[in-house]
């Protein structure tokens, strides 16, 4: 479930522009959300074809498939026509857990969606990271059972500050990132990834990166990728080449092609401590 959190947050920024309140958005935030945890592994990404029932409620959602669908679009459609972003964050938080589009996952799906207006607006996400999980609980109730939203609203007021204020903290001891890095993140990540499974040494690792550069970056962005890319190559060492993606294994291949005297003396210095180990305790 983490993992899939992950994949999805990391879906919504990494496609900041693309997404919004459409199928391609919340059909993609279903599946990564509920990768491996339904019974049928079709159901991911796909509009509900069977009835469910909410526990600890007698609310029983639409079961036709076609009115789901139908209903599915009506919400997507007005939510992109709201032009308050907050109004937006709580349209979704209410109406898409009411109606159930999918088997599971549903309300995870809307706290999350919530964020889109949020992201495209360059807001404070919203996390409830701090809400208990019974007042939640029964402010989804008080939706299901009486159509009211009030205690749901308190909710979302509450958690927002909180998040806002973590958010801004946290924004002031970071500093700010590097825009042009965090627009090509994934694209640093596959190509330093490359050169290291590939076990490329200097002269085959800076021709890789402008072959791979000119053909998968923007003519005004390559000359800056191009160098970020040799930077962040050069300064790679066992402390950060987890963020890479890179086994520690890959690493270790990599550096007896890429510094073969370093690794070596690493080796060295390591097999000294072993020599240096008594095999039995000294009394």
């Amino acid at each position: 479930m983490i993992l899939n959190h992950k994949d999805a947050i990391e879906f919504l920024v990494g496609s900041a522009e693309d997404i919004g309140f459409n199928r391609y958005t919340l059909l993609n935030l279903h599946a990564l959300l509920a990768n491996n945890l339904l019974g049928d592994p079709g159901a991911a990404g796909r509009l509900r074809h069977i009835p469910v029932g909410i526990e600890h409620s007698s609310f029983h959602p639409l079961e036709v498939p076609q009115l789901i669908e139908e209903c599915f679009d009506q919400i997507l459609a007005t939510a992109a026509a709201i032009a308050d972003p907050f109004e937006q964050v709580f349209f979704m938080m209410v109406q898409l857990p009411y109606l159930q589009p999918f088997d599971d996952v549903n309300k995870r799906v809307s706290r999350l969606a919530a964020n889109i207006p949020l992201i495209k607006a360059n807001l404070a996400p919203l996390s409830f990271t701090d809400v208990s999980r019974s007042i939640y609980t029964d402010a989804m109730l008080s939706v299901y059972e009486l159509n009211k939203v009030v205690l749901l609203k308190d909710v979302f007021i509450w958690a927002y500050e909180r998040s806002a204020a973590r958010y801004a903290a946290v924004r002031q001891s970071l500093g700010e990132p590097d825009p042009f890095r965090l627009r090509h993140r994934t694209a640093l990540r596959d190509i330093i990834g490359e050169v290291v499974r590939q076990r490329m040494d200097r002269k085959a690792a800076l021709a890789h990166i402008a072959a791979w550069t000119r053909d998968n970056i923007d003519a005004a962005d390559r000359d800056q990728f191009q160098e970020i890319s040799e930077t962040e190559l050069l300064g790679l060492h066992e402390g950060n080449f987890a963020r890479y993606q890179i086994r520690p294994s890959e690493f270790r291949e990599w550096q007896l092609v890429w510094a073969p005297a370093q690794a070596a003396g690493l080796d060295s210095a390591a097999t000294r401590v072993v020599d240096q180990v008594p095999l039995k305790p000294q009394t």
